[in-house]
């Protein structure tokens, strides 16, 4: 609903905030996010000719946008690889022994050493998909997981 009433920065620039909470109210931390949406549709607007920044260095400026964020929109809105580490990869590239930390930039910084530049947003969405389904925090399936022969710890129940 929100992209239909405001599918543009321009248009979103020009929004109260008070519409924009009741819009995004179900998300969670709505009142931050609201804010940060009006922010970042503004500095568009203003810096960038309401165009969205297709480099990460300058989607890591905007309000709200860290470096999982940028990679995102990267990856998905401009076709540039990018490797997402959210709770999920995270977490199954330190079960699958891919790396130690729990930094998410360190973690994507190894992650870059070790998979193909062309394939980081794939890697990213299926590593995501996967946490989801099989391999969660608070129950890794790895009798019935795929890649059980490839984890470093398998039989692992939470």
């Amino acid at each position: 609903m929100l992209f239909k009433i405001f599918p543009a920065p321009y248009e979103m620039s020009h929004a109260s905030l008070d519409k924009l909470e009741e819009l995004i109210r179900s998300t969670g931390f709505y009142k931050n996010k609201a804010l940060s949406l009006l922010d970042v549709s503004k500095t568009i607007v203003a810096k960038y000719n309401g165009k969205v920044p297709d480099n990460l260095e300058n989607l890591i400026s905007l309000r709200g946008v860290g470096r999982k964020t940028a990679n995102v929109v990267l990856g998905n809105a401009f076709q540039i690889p990018g490797i997402v580490v959210d709770t999920h990869v995270g977490r199954l590239v330190r079960r699958m022994g891919f790396t130690k930390n729990t930094d998410p930039v360190k973690t994507e910084f190894d992650l870059m050493k070790i998979v193909s530049q062309k394939k980081w947003t794939a890697f990213s969405h299926l590593l995501i998909a996967h946490g989801r389904a099989v391999c969660g925090a608070a129950r890794a399936y790895c009798e019935c997981c795929p890649m059980s022969k490839f984890c470093k710890k398998v039989g692992l129940r939470s």
